[in-house]
């Protein structure tokens, strides 16, 4: 009885929640200065609808795409051997077609969207809330942070939408998503945020907003919204097996991406010249910190920023501009987007003394390589390599004599672990360039780099022998 009578109270509570839940006016906790509910989105949606717009892009994917080339392609056959070929004739290029959502940002006819919406389109057709259609071109593109700027010519009448202030998001707070998801136009999903500065291994400048606004594939390059009208972020991933789980960039990272891609069609960012860790707790007791929130410079590049600045190797950078800086991620996405040769005030600590010097921030190169005389970096496929010395030899377990580079790290996510590289694994060869150290990685690394084609590398792995690994530009 005593179960039944807590299942009546408890379905009762329910029905009285339920009443509350779906009022005219909103829920109010115990604080009334804090609303848990708004009493509708309406005016919201019928506000920032008209600055929404649908994509629709035609790409030409060459010879079948891969998966007929998976099933049908070259050696697919056993039998072709000794018959000759037969099967499907070779395939023809086909045209493929996708959607994606994107907003105004000016009434010259200024449009963001996800670069991987619009990247390697043929055609790209823009739909406005109106139904007008107009043809669109692609401003640029920075497939870094997956952000891109299109343009349409002769529309009138144009409603652009405000953009925010993420930084003053606070997990919790309402948030609206508008796009067109599996093609449904200007569908709004309302959800909270559920967390910020996500890392899920999209590139590096991850820096997500979480939120289970619903959110889903047609979504990608449309705006999240606060209560206030204005897009402080950027709809562009989800778990695929994930239900209530989307990601989009805050629109403070995007803000100087898309100023760059209207002014000069691509994004230029900033370089100091260091390899980068950060901090552990086990580092910070040991440099007696309180706390392990910073950035523990491992080298500094001869001639670089840094090295001109005074940066030197075990200095802790704490502070850039009197932001704090907690981890590398931050610190590289901060220094990526200050200005290439503007002045940067960087805090340190260098045997437990705070120290602040400036530093004037160089231009990145995309293909450039962190690389030093006895370990290097590979940003672009996440690895870091080093020549095989006799301690490093002991702690993987090599034979000293060995030529070639040693991987020693390999970044969660990255091509390089799609490709199944591994720490302790050895560097023989890159398209077929023998490496015999790091000068040899760093230039068959940057030969491949400008023909922006997979890389093949010949590997040995210990007690498995030689391996060739493909990784996908």
């Amino acid at each position: 009885m005593r179960r039944l009578s807590l299942l009546k109270s408890t379905t009762a509570l329910m029905g009285v929640l339920a009443l509350i839940a779906f009022s005219a006016h909103p829920v109010v906790a115990a604080n009334s200065d804090v609303v848990m509910v708004p009493a509708n989105f309406a005016q919201l949606a019928k506000q920032a609808k008209p600055g929404v717009v649908n994509i629709r892009t035609v790409k030409t994917i060459k010879g079948g795409g891969q998966v007929f080339r998976h099933f049908f392609g070259p050696k697919s056959n056993p039998f072709e051997d000794f018959f000759g070929p037969f099967g499907p004739p070779p395939p023809r290029d086909y045209k493929q077609r996708s959607l994606g959502s994107g907003f105004i940002i000016d009434k010259e006819g200024y449009i963001v969207t996800n670069n991987h919406v619009v990247e390697g389109a043929d055609k790209i057709r823009v739909s406005l809330y109106d139904e007008k259609e107009y043809d669109a071109k692609i401003v640029g593109r920075d497939p870094k942070t997956d952000l891109a700027l299109i343009k349409i010519d002769g529309a009138h009448q144009l409603h652009p939408l405000p953009l925010g202030d993420s930084d003053k998001l606070e997990v919790g707070d309402w948030v609206l998503a508008i796009g067109s998801p599996f093609g449904l136009e200007q569908t709004v999903t309302a959800g909270i945020v559920s967390a910020k500065k996500r890392v899920i291994g999209a590139g590096p400048y991850d820096n997500f907003i979480q939120t289970d606004a619903s959110i889903n594939p047609g979504n990608s390059g449309g705006p999240l919204l606060d209560l206030k009208g204005e897009v402080i972020g950027i709809n562009t991933a989800i778990i695929a097996s994930g239900q209530g789980i989307g990601f989009a960039i805050p629109i403070n990272m995007a803000k100087s991406i898309v100023a760059q891609l209207k002014e000069k069609g691509s994004v230029t960012r900033g370089w100091l010249g260091v390899a980068i860790q950060n901090l552990s707790p086990e580092l910070a007791e040991y440099y007696g910190l309180k706390t392990h929130k910073g950035v523990m410079v491992t080298q500094v590049f001869e001639g670089d920023p840094a090295d001109k600045a005074g940066i030197k190797p075990k200095d802790i950078i704490i502070a850039v501009d009197g932001h704090p800086v907690a981890t590398g991620r931050e610190l590289s996405a901060i220094i990526a987007s200050t200005p290439v040769g503007s002045k940067t005030r960087i805090t340190l600590l260098r045997n437990g003394k705070r120290k602040t010097v400036t530093v004037k921030v160089a231009k990145r190169e995309d293909d450039q390589l962190v690389v030093s005389r006895d370990s290097g970096r590979s940003e672009s496929i996440g690895i870091q390599v080093a020549e095989i010395t006799p301690e490093r030899a002991r702690q993987f377990g090599l034979d000293t004599s060995e030529k070639g580079v040693l991987v020693v790290d390999v970044q969660s996510g990255s091509r390089a672990d799609d490709a199944g590289l591994q720490a302790g694994d050895i560097i023989k060869e890159v398209n077929h360039e023998r490496v015999a150290g790091l000068d040899d990685f760093r230039k068959a690394m940057r030969k491949a780099a400008g023909k922006k084609k997979a890389i093949q590398m010949l590997i040995k792995r210990r007690n498995q022998g030689y391996k060739v690994v493909r990784i996908e530009p």
